[in-house]
């Protein structure tokens, strides 16, 4: 598909592009082609921007209209930032949606950042003619590009929000991209859709579905993101099935990840901040100096061998809460000490985590074992009694919110 340069929001596609090609890492010619032509204009007709701070309840919002004249600039020009544009609360009906100021509700749709929606279409290696399956696709930002590389008719999108559904599949069809979207579970995938070359799911997973492995196809590519319950630490999981029907799959720690599935709830250490800033704990001695942020490999370990556990970045010094347990620490300042606090010693165990992670020689993938679908799915790295290794707990111990 080429350019459209007649549109009038051509010129901030372009300018788009060139920032993502600059900031984002936005390579592959035919994603950039996509990124050029597929209007988001027409995919993301309106907006919603938070107008309360940090912690407020209820949330004041703000309803761009992009129809609007007083609206209009501030409209495009969210839509074409990195922002992840807020579309939906509480699964409202999207034909007749006030303009203006609105109080209440949660967000239950929305655009991903654009940098990660070049990081994953761009690990997807889409080319033309291949079968693309998108879980979850919201408004279908992602699902629209995919289809501008792939070609009509061969890329589908399974959303479990029926307005939502109509909404995106209203949308795709005025940008004529001849791609589909119904409204399903994603995690059974598309069944009725045969195998799929290349699927992404827009949901995070604690483990990846059983349905999804058997629809991809020889020399496809599968991409989701492992949900933990801590938002700070999640994994994307890439699924290969070779030529011969031989199926791999990599684990990798991630700064950022995609939102969980409905019913799945991230724990928060928000309701224990005043608690610990009056009782940061007793203080103990320690030689541990944590991994930085980024040794991704060491944070997602330790989101499976410490479950449950999720730190305060907004904390002055690392801070790790275990919520249900009534526990958490307090490191330093920089002068070998520890506060602990509670009934789990949270930081002994991330001592523990960090001498095993050390022990297998300090990965930062991880391969997973899918050889059994149904059973346990084995998460590994190192060999012999040095390996670290753990299990993702099973998909049906997440509840499941109806539709």
């Amino acid at each position: 598909m080429s350019p459209d340069t007649h549109a009038p929001t051509a010129a901030r596609r372009a300018a788009m592009v060139r920032r993502l090609e600059t900031d984002s890492g936005l390579t592959d010619p035919r994603l950039r082609e996509a990124f050029l032509s597929v209007r988001r204009e027409v995919l993301l007709p309106h907006a919603y921007v938070r107008v309360s701070g940090p912690g407020a309840d209820p949330i004041d919002w703000r309803l761009l209209d992009g129809s609007h004249p007083d609206d209009r600039e501030e409209w495009l020009e969210l839509i074409h930032s990195d922002e992840s544009i807020l579309l939906q609360r509480d699964g409202e009906p999207l034909d007749a949606l006030p303009r203006g100021p609105v109080t209440g509700g949660h967000m239950t749709s929305m655009s991903t950042y654009t940098p990660a929606t070049v990081e994953t279409l761009q690990a997807m290696r889409l080319e033309p003619g291949q079968r693309y399956l998108e879980l979850g696709p919201g408004p279908g930002v992602s699902l629209a590009l995919a289809a501008a590389v792939t070609g009509p008719g061969l890329a589908a999108g399974v959303e479990r929000d029926g307005r939502m559904a109509a909404f995106a599949q209203h949308n795709l069809d005025r940008l004529g991209l001849d791609a589909a979207v119904i409204q399903g579970d994603a995690l059974e995938g598309h069944p009725a859709g045969g195998m799929f070359d290349r699927i992404h799911s827009g949901i995070g997973v604690p483990r990846v579905p059983q349905a999804w492995v058997e629809q991809l196809a020889p020399g496809g590519r599968l991409l989701t993101t492992l949900a933990t319950r801590t938002p700070s630490w999640p994994g994307q999981l890439l699924v290969t099935r070779t030529e011969t029907g031989r199926i791999e799959a990599v684990l990798t720690g991630r700064p950022r990840g995609y939102r969980p599935m409905l019913g799945y709830r991230w724990l928060n250490a928000v309701g224990h901040r005043a608690r610990i800033k009056e009782d940061p704990g007793t203080p103990r001695p320690t030689r541990l100096v944590p991994p930085a942020d980024d040794a991704y490999g060491f944070w997602i370990a330790a989101a499976y061998l410490m479950p449950n556990v999720v730190r305060d970045f907004q904390a002055e010094t690392m801070t790790l809460v275990a919520p249900e347990d009534d526990s958490w620490a307090v490191a330093g300042p920089g002068d070998g000490t520890v506060r602990v606090h509670g009934p789990r010693d949270v930081w002994a165990e991330l001592e523990d985590v960090q001498a095993r992670w050390e022990g297998a020689g300090r990965p930062d993938q991880y391969v997973v074992d899918l050889s059994d679908l149904a059973g346990p799915h084995v998460v590994t790295a190192g060999a012999g009694p040095h390996a670290l290794t753990w299990a993702p707990p099973p998909l049906t111990a997440v509840p499941r919110q109806a539709p």
